[in-house]
């Protein structure tokens, strides 16, 4: 049993023609193949676009309100075999209620597609994107490398063409498409599919070249090279422009995008363009103080520690950090002191140590400590 028409489509059979086109609007953006996910949309679809065709016709309509779906049976049964889907060209429809332009594959198997010429304009090729990872040291200086791609580029013996000579395709006549008779439940229909000799384009080649059978077109290897600017960071990008895939009817090539990875360093961590590095001290060090050969990214330098450091104190070096590729400044290197305590001492250093305590070396930190101590 058939639901009936009005039902399929929502709407009261005293409905206008725009609520009728409306209604169908809805239904087709939420159940068209090309967009929904839902199960059954297909079958919904083919509802949807059976209804429509027979309200959005006068004749069909009256047809239909007189008689419901015994109007379009095949055998007549009302003296004239009308099917109610003869010479139906389904993507008028589409372009009536959607446009031009609204987005369905030109392979839809319901509508016939876009139904036009494919565009000749040029069109620039894809964009691509391409992972480097680098030494925390190429990262701070700069370097320049070679980034091989395989790709589809502009084929040398055509020169992008896909061949020489060329002419309207006989088997469209130059439209860029042919009408197929085809037949349902309610009778033939007629849709439209892209020409398949000339691929939508209207127009052939008289010599297709050998080389990429037409497509103008050829997978290569090809090696770039990059120049990467001091200061770069992870989650950087570089374009390098139009080497990347070949474009489109004589377009210009696409981009390649380099996503910059940095790795890790043993001593360095970084904040920006500022560095930190963390220095340990011995125990005698800090409370002494001290000169300290600090390593920095292009030598080695002496700082001063000064008496009674403690773990965790920081000392700024101007200027010795990375440069920033895109305000062109320095950052600056922070030494973080790290007070280590020896976990295993021999008899001689434990006798200091142990004569060292005996010289009560509390400072006024610990007074307040004390105090609490002993009044608990």
């Amino acid at each position: 049993m058939k639901k009936d028409y009005y039902e399929v489509l929502g709407v009261s059979k005293n409905a206008t023609d725009a609520e009728i086109k409306s209604a169908f609007r809805k239904l087709a953006k939420k159940y068209h193949p090309d967009v929904s996910k839902e199960k059954d949309a297909a079958e919904k679809f083919k509802e949807a676009q059976e209804a429509y065709a027979v309200l959005s016709d006068k004749e069909k309509r009256s047809k239909y309100d007189q008689f419901g779906h015994a109007a379009f049976d095949q055998n007549g049964g009302f003296g004239g075999g009308f099917s109610g889907f003869e010479d139906f060209d389904a993507s008028d429809i589409l372009r009536d209620i959607f446009g031009s332009g609204f987005g369905f594959s030109s392979s839809s198997s319901f509508f016939g597609g876009n139904g036009g010429r494919k565009s000749k304009r040029p069109t620039k090729g894809p964009d691509i994107s391409v992972i480097f990872e680098m030494s925390f040291e190429e990262a701070a200086f700069g370097t320049e490398t070679t980034v091989s791609l395989n790709i589809e580029d502009k084929c040398p013996s055509c020169d992008g063409h896909g061949g020489t000579g060329i002419k309207t395709c006989s088997e469209c006549n130059g439209t860029g498409y042919v009408k197929e008779q085809q037949r349902s439940i309610l009778g033939a229909f007629i849709t439209q599919r892209p020409c398949h000799v000339c691929e939508g384009t209207g127009e052939v080649y008289t010599n297709k070249c050998s080389v990429c059978k037409g497509t103008g077109k050829k997978k290569v290897k090809k090696n770039i090279i990059v120049k990467v600017p001091a200061g770069v960071d992870t989650g950087d990008h570089l374009r390098v422009s139009g080497k990347g895939p070949a474009g489109e009817n004589g377009g210009p090539n696409g981009d390649v995008y380099i996503e910059i990875r940095v790795k890790d360093h043993q001593l360095f961590q970084r904040d920006g363009s500022d560095l930190y590095i963390n220095v340990p001290l011995t125990v005698c060090e800090a409370t002494l103080g001290c000169k300290k050969e600090v390593p920095t990214l292009d030598g080695n330098v002496i700082i001063n520690i000064s008496p009674g450091s403690q773990s965790g104190q920081k000392q700024r070096i101007k200027g010795k950090g990375l440069k920033s590729p895109s305000r062109h400044t320095v950052g600056d290197l922070y030494v973080i002191l790290n007070v280590i305590v020896p976990t295993k001492i021999d008899r001689k250093q434990k006798k200091l140590f142990e004569d060292l305590n005996k010289t009560n070396l509390k400072t006024s930190d610990f007074d307040a400590y004390d105090k609490f101590v002993k009044k608990n």
